[in-house]
């Protein structure tokens, strides 16, 4: 990742708008900022949330609240708490979330 020509700035989340968008069940509420080619997000999945799609985009993900589940299309499965992260790049593993409590995300991708 390559970050370059964003200036300093502060982002106060509250005021950014939030999106909906539906998984194979319950929900992902998104405030979205772009800098250049660098897209962050706070998401929230509602309890029982399901991924509709498996996912090929790079992240770093910080759980922040909640509890996570992520697949791997091979089949392993990986569970994030608050505290914890993972990173994968572009095109290497697809993956989907999962999660039955709910989780509150911070992603860089």
């Amino acid at each position: 990742m390559q970050i370059s020509d964003i200036p300093f700035g502060i982002t106060d989340w509250s005021q950014i708008e939030r999106t909906e968008r539906n998984g194979e069940s319950g929900v992902a509420h998104w405030r979205t900022m772009n800098f250049g080619s660098i897209r962050v997000r706070k998401v929230e999945y509602t309890a029982g949330y399901i991924a509709d799609h498996w996912c090929v985009k790079g992240h770093i993900l910080l759980c922040m609240e909640g509890e996570l589940h992520t697949e791997l299309a091979d089949g392993r499965k990986f569970t994030l708490k608050p505290g914890m992260s993972y990173q994968v790049a572009d095109n290497a593993e697809p993956h989907r979330s999962y999660t039955a409590v709910g989780a509150k995300l911070f992603i860089v991708d």
